[in-house]
């Protein structure tokens, strides 16, 4: 059985997300997702609308996934991939040539998803706080 692993927040999950998904399941036979944890997030200094346990549910949710694990921090893909048996490490493209995934090819075989140019969960998230602010200043009046 060939592993595949993949990694991200995943807060507003769009068409996109689950084109990466079925993208990354297709390179083999069972997916794994680390989903970062609030804490994690907070380290990286982002910031989610969901939370980890509500970003994991969703995740769950998707046909494509066997399986999700929380991503605590940079360094643990390596024990990840030992501990997982873990053939393939798929990203998204956004990620291609960033040295925190290339140097991981020593563990396993690192691929890329590529992005059909649809979806932006950025630009998604922007129209949501765009949203945002747009009924908190009609809620002041």
């Amino acid at each position: 059985m060939k592993k595949v692993i993949t990694y991200g927040t995943y807060d507003l999950l769009t068409a996109g997300h689950v084109e990466h998904f079925r993208d990354a399941k297709a390179m083999g036979d069972y997916l794994i997702v680390g989903v970062s944890t609030d804490e994690f997030n907070a380290i990286k200094h982002k910031s989610s609308y969901l939370t980890y346990e509500e970003r994991k549910f969703v995740v769950e949710s998707i046909k494509y996934v066997d399986e999700v694990i929380p991503e605590n921090d940079w360094g643990q893909k390596p024990d990840d991939i030992k501990k997982y048996g873990i053939d393939i490490l798929a990203m998204g493209s956004d990620w291609e040539g960033d040295e925190r995934f290339e140097s991981l090819r020593q563990y396993c075989d690192v691929r890329y998803t590529k992005r059909s140019g649809k979806y932006s969960s950025t630009n998604f998230r922007s129209h949501v706080e765009e949203y945002i602010s747009e009924k908190e200043e009609k809620d002041q009046k």
